[in-house]
């Protein structure tokens, strides 16, 4: 997983007990399949005093090539508004799929500069939208919960994030 914030942010992903190094603008992790990770992201660019504790679950995965899986994350798209949102008391939820193959453009998106989105109404499940429009990967949910001291299940569970170096650009522009 790519997970980026806006420009100028922190985030920092749950380890030990407490939050981990803060990486500026995005972190490259890799996640369990079924597992809940929970992050904070700080310093947001025009609210330093705003800090917002998101969770990503992953519930289905890439079948990058062998070798690759760095080259081809799944990118997250933390926005300042939902970010902003979120630290007003709303509760933002976001599912990210992988388009149907069968029902793709065929354009390329090589840029990842905007993640396509779709906005479901109050009432309606994000995730049947999301399956409609091709294989959900992961439920992000923004906002409803700060830490509170010695409170343990803030962080969901024992399995840290893995935190990956990004590859060199020329890697990653190179593909078979």
């Amino acid at each position: 997983m790519d997970i980026r914030v806006p420009a100028g942010a922190r985030i920092a992903p749950v380890a030990g007990g407490g939050f981990g190094q803060q990486y500026q603008d995005a972190v490259l992790v890799g996640l369990h399949v079924a597992g809940v990770y929970r992050f904070r992201v700080s310093d947001i660019p025009d609210f330093p005093e705003v800090e917002v504790f998101p969770t990503v679950e992953l519930i289905d995965r890439l079948y990058p090539p062998q070798g690759k899986s760095l080259q081809f994350p799944v990118p997250i798209d933390l926005a300042r508004e939902e970010l902003l949102m979120a630290a007003q008391g709303r509760f933002i939820t976001r599912v990210i799929y992988v388009e149907d193959p069968l029902l793709a453009l065929p354009v390329s998106r090589a840029d990842q500069q905007e993640q396509p989105w779709l906005e479901v109404g109050p009432g309606e499940d994000p995730l049947v939208a999301a399956d409609g429009l091709g294989r959900p990967i992961a439920i992000v949910r923004i906002g409803g919960r700060v830490p509170t001291a010695g409170d343990g299940s803030f962080a969901y569970g024992p399995q840290p994030a893995v935190i990956y170096d990004r590859p060199p650009v020329e890697a990653a522009a190179k593909q078979p």
